[in-house]
């Protein structure tokens, strides 16, 4: 790794900390720009989680902030607007807060954690308590904003107060920044405390948005865009700006332009294809758009290890839960029909309700399909017509996360299905290939298929080698050994009985032209010509039965080996 470089910021969303600790920054201040010559009272930006919202927020706080270190923004695009600078840089008191920590298991604690967040930001204006300009009911309401007994009152107009204060004692309006406005609903939604939440968080946006004269403006973000009536509730001012808006598409989330110049940065260059597939693909407005989460994280194991393979980064971030719950609701024909052409990279046409709320999104297969736009496991390849649009996955790891919980979700019916399992272990173990053929064609007519035509991929074997693998897995009493190393090579599936009586070797693959009994000769000509079966001879294990099973589709064929 080459010490001279400047370091990635791994989880770093402080604007300040990456510009002066010698971190490497992709200039999105043009965002501030727009901001200002397409004003709007209150802002909303709804994108994707680990798209750089909490990074945008804080730049936008040292930006307008009162007092701010102007050295910061030395050579980046907002200094070239020396006007717009000169107006507004510096200029404004900002009050700025993050509802991303409000998760609890009820609705008291998330008002306390709520209340602590307004105890916080308030604490940063304790020169408020000697301002010649406040008299003491004003000093008396800041106090009570210092309160952890807050009432419901005081919490509900906090900010609308904390406001009025600022621009008292600064006689100038004040700015506010809510980043993850809609996590506290997520997480009430998920532990039944959704109704007193919606409560609290509409009070708090109704005063400090709709009813207050000290505001100059508001910037929320979040990653779904819960709809008017059930937080918004009279707010005639609110600008949304989602994915869908092409007005400031490019400022979150990676260009290709800004990849390719990262990469070079790095002399990582030659990783550009594999970044590509697995992290490009996100469609914001006009523009393409790699999650910049994933950039960063795969670049910085590229620096440690230049033979670093592409990983799941984004997966971890996240339950996943959309994806769960949109494959769980997949059992009519058409839905996963749609889901199998998704995963080989094809594009659905479907309408999109960007406007839910939390109770109404899981309650239809089509609020799914908005749910998942609006997180980004799909984009949009094109707009069709008004509400409607081509909906794709992005790219090789949303895929994979789809395909996960495809094969998490199989492995759970595997165990509610124990008879027609044990069926068709019986009929391998037994050299019945007629029947063991008829169970699997059973299986692959029921699961949602995966086929690997979304990229470059050196087989397509694999998801018929996970759906055997999970089936032989049932009896306890197997060994299953996947590409293992035996004979000439490494044999696909090697099965052990436990008394070591029976041995089982499986060589899977994929008929590409449909041909099911010559792809099954050609796999048995390699276990032979690999002598697959040596491992389990040198375990004394005398009986074995040789198997090519064949797969096209939904279609199986599988071969018994003569002895």
């Amino acid at each position: 790794m080459d010490a001279g470089k400047k370091k990635l910021p791994i989880g770093i969303e402080n604007f300040e900390e990456i510009r002066t600790k010698g971190f490497y920054y992709v200039d999105k201040t043009g965002l501030i720009r727009e901001l200002l010559e397409n004003p709007g009272k209150v802002t909303l930006f709804t994108r994707p989680r680990r798209f750089g919202k909490s990074l945008t927020m804080s730049m936008l706080k040292n930006f307008f902030e009162l007092e701010n270190r102007k050295e910061i923004f030395h050579g980046l695009a907002i200094s070239n607007e020396i006007s717009l600078c000169e107006k507004f840089m510096g200029k404004f008191p900002v009050i700025s807060i993050s509802l991303k920590g409000i998760d609890a298991g009820s609705f008291d604690t998330a008002r306390e954690l709520a209340v602590q967040i307004i105890n916080g930001e308030a604490r940063r204006f304790q020169y408020l308590l000697t301002s010649d300009r406040l008299t003491s009911y004003d000093k008396d309401a800041y106090t009570a904003l210092l309160r952890q007994d807050m009432s419901e009152a005081v919490l509900y107009s906090s900010l609308k107060v904390l406001s009025e204060l600022l621009e008292k004692h600064h006689r100038q309006k004040a700015i506010l920044l809510i980043d993850e406005y809609d996590v506290p609903l997520s997480k009430a939604f998920d532990q039944g405390y959704y109704e007193p939440m919606i409560v609290l968080i509409r009070n708090l946006f109704q005063q400090a948005l709709k009813t207050n004269d000290s505001l100059e403006l508001a910037v929320l973000t979040g990653c779904m865009r819960i709809s008017k009536e059930s937080v918004f509730t009279g707010l005639n001012n609110l600008k949304v700006l989602s994915v869908t808006d092409v007005r400031f598409d490019k400022y979150f989330g990676f260009t290709d332009d800004e990849v390719r110049k990262l990469l070079e940065y790095y002399d990582l260059s030659q990783n550009y294809e594999a970044v590509r597939e697995w992290y490009d693909g996100y469609r914001f407005g006009n523009v393409d758009v790699y999650c910049p989460w994933d950039v960063v994280n795969y670049c910085d194991e590229l620096r440690a290890d230049p033979d670093a393979l592409p990983q799941n980064y984004w997966s971890n971030t996240s339950s996943n839960e959309a994806v769960r719950k949109f494959i769980q609701k997949a059992e009519i024909g058409t839905t996963k029909n749609e889901i199998e052409r998704l995963v080989a990279g094809e594009t659905i046409k479907k309408e999109i309700h960007q406007e839910l709320t939390y109770q109404d999104m899981y309650h239809s297969i089509d609020n799914i399909w908005s749910i998942l736009f609006t997180t980004g496991y799909l984009t949009q390849r094109q707009k069709a017509e008004r509400k409607s649009f081509y909906l794709a996955i992005p790219n090789l790891e949303i895929r994979e996360i789809f395909t996960e919980q495809i094969m998490e979700l199989f492995k759970e019916n595997i165990k509610k299905n124990g008879d027609a399992v044990n069926a068709f272990c019986c009929a391998l173990q037994k050299g019945d290939a007629q029947n063991a053929e008829k169970g699997f064609s059973d299986y692959l007519r029921k699961t949602i298929s995966i086929r690997d035509s979304f990229a470059k991929r050196p087989t397509k074997e694999n998801f018929y080698h996970g759906i055997l693998l999970g089936l032989l897995g049932y009896k306890d009493t197997w060994i299953i050994s996947s590409n293992e190393e035996s004979g000439e090579g490494y044999s696909d599936i090697l099965v052990r009985s436990e008394d070591e009586e029976m041995g089982i070797v499986i060589e899977v693959k994929y008929a590409e032209d449909g041909n099911l009994e010559a792809a099954c000769k050609k796999a048995l000509k390699q276990i032979e010509r690999k002598h697959y079966e040596e491992e389990l001879l040198t375990e004394g294990i005398g009986h074995i039965l040789k198997y090519g099973i064949a797969c096209y589709k939904k279609r199986c064929k599988i071969m018994l080996a003569h002895i």
